[in-house]
């Protein structure tokens, strides 16, 4: 068991302290959707007063999806080695609780590059930079183990065999990729936004080779330079080209100051670059469901409801067996949460990731821990909850908004990779008409109220089977 080395110093050292903490973060940021999976984050690592929020946008794109492991990279402060550094048994724990290590993963690196790649638990113990990032993850995701990576002074050709490494291990896995790194350090608040432009161009361009050239030379800087090339290379080995700059600042503006010290802060999201047939058609090309019979309602809701107070008590959570085929089904699911009439929680996925048995068990889950909006349901509280489910229609792009009926469709606006979606009950909830429908779910994008207008805004609208305790 590796324990902090850094609670009470870079982040809160109690328990309820850090968790408001990390939501209050996790409340003030408003990331873009990106329709794709996230598979690579890069988060800055100083005390969260300094980079917490810019790291909680990164996070906060990630929170509620689901990940087999995250494999975490980060520079040795220090530690004085060379190469590559596992931490690769056991757990490491921060004062939110304790995170499996990915043992098998790291026994498959370990054996595949053993000339550069090595366990070294030891040189972690006085590292920040991934400890920082630990009670993040232990907030915005469950069910997840962890590989800690650190890494100094790699030649370029070892951080390609890594990255290679890393690669073809992971290919098959269901993983996020994190590495975490701040950017410039001197005393010049202008050559910080100088170097930092230059710095970020070479990630936005997914180029490995001349951020290690630049880092070298000093015409970029990143005290994770090293751990970024390898982010960098492992992706290109995967495929992944999609990149987003969430957000870029360093310490003397977050201080309001010019003067002194300055450190610079981003967060990036790395995703699969979908090809254009498959984003005109992911949202079109799938059957009309039939509708749920009361068995089936009622089966889910049971599956909610047992979920909900098995996971708020810390029981464990039983397996399900589908009641009927159609319950195998993959479709959008969202699970509503109200504690005397008043919303308390809703997540859930806007189209088919798991069937719908077991969607409806994950986004009980979610709904109830993970709505970054509310702090994670009690147990004194499960009395007052009540549960309704919305099973949605798929998606069906429209040109003209006189399509949408208010009280029958939801909506979902996609600009960019900004997105949102507001269920069909949700405008009747709040008596609203279909311009001020559609204003509020630009919002909810991120995107102007009047966004819906724009030629590039994309609307879709879907249906929903609403049913609840």
């Amino acid at each position: 068991m590796r324990r902090p080395s850094y609670a009470g110093q870079f982040y809160p050292g109690e328990k309820e302290e850090l968790k408001e903490e990390v939501i209050s973060l996790l409340k003030k940021v408003r990331p873009p959707t990106i329709p794709e999976k996230i598979r690579g984050i890069i988060v800055p690592h100083a005390g969260y007063e300094y980079s917490g929020e810019v790291a909680a946008y990164a996070y906060k794109a990630i929170s509620g999806d689901t990940y087999q492991t995250v494999i975490m990279l980060g520079p040795s402060h220090r530690a004085s080695f060379r190469g590559f550094a596992l931490y690769a048994k056991g757990k490491w724990s921060t004062p939110l609780g304790a995170t499996e290590i990915d043992e098998e993963l790291a026994n498959d690196l370990l054996k595949s590059s053993p000339n550069i790649i090595k366990d070294d638990p030891a040189v972690h113990n006085l590292e920040h930079s991934l400890e920082v990032q630990l009670p993040f993850l232990q907030t915005v995701l469950k069910g997840f183990k962890i590989l800690p990576v650190m890494m100094l002074f790699p030649s370029y050709e070892e951080c390609l065999q890594f990255a290679q490494t890393l690669a073809k291990s992971i290919k098959d896995r269901d993983f996020l990729l994190l590495v975490s790194t701040d950017l410039y350090h001197g005393d010049s608040y202008e050559e910080c936004l100088s170097l930092d432009k230059k710095t970020l161009s070479f990630i936005e361009r997914i180029d490995p080779k001349g951020l290690y050239s630049a880092s070298l030379s000093g015409d970029a800087q990143a005290c994770g330079s090293f751990p970024l090339v390898c982010f960098l290379l492992t992706l290109k080995e995967l495929g992944i080209e999609g990149v987003k700059l969430l957000k870029y600042t360093n310490s003397n503006e977050v201080m309001g100051t010019r003067q002194g010290y300055c450190v610079g802060y981003s967060s990036f999201l790395f995703y699969p670059k979908p090809s254009p047939q498959k984003e005109a058609k992911s949202f079109e090309e799938k059957p009309k469901r039939e509708g749920l019979s009361l068995s089936e309602k009622k089966e889910l809701l049971r599956i909610a409801r047992t979920t909900l107070e098995k996971h708020i008590r810390g029981e464990k959570v039983p397996e399900f067996t589908p009641l009927t085929e159609r319950l195998k089904e993959r479709c959008g699911v969202f699970v509503t949460l109200k504690k005397k009439g008043e919303l308390r929680g809703c997540i859930g996925y806007i189209q088919g990731v798991e069937p719908l048995y077991q969607a409806v068990s994950t986004m009980a889950i979610q709904a109830s821990t993970q709505d970054p909006r509310f702090l994670p349901v009690q147990e004194e509280e499960l009395k007052d909850i009540k549960i309704e489910i919305t099973v949605l229609s798929p998606l069906r792009k429209i040109s003209d908004i006189k399509e949408i009926e208010v009280g029958r469709d939801g909506i979902y606006i996609r600009k960019g990779l900004y997105s949102g979606l507001l269920l069909p009950q949700v405008a009747i909830e709040n008596n609203w008409n279909r311009e001020q429908f559609l204003a509020h779910t630009c919002l909810k994008a991120g995107l102007a109220p009047s966004a819906w207008k724009d030629k590039e805004s994309e609307i879709y609208i879907f249906t929903g089977e609403i049913f609840q305790e």
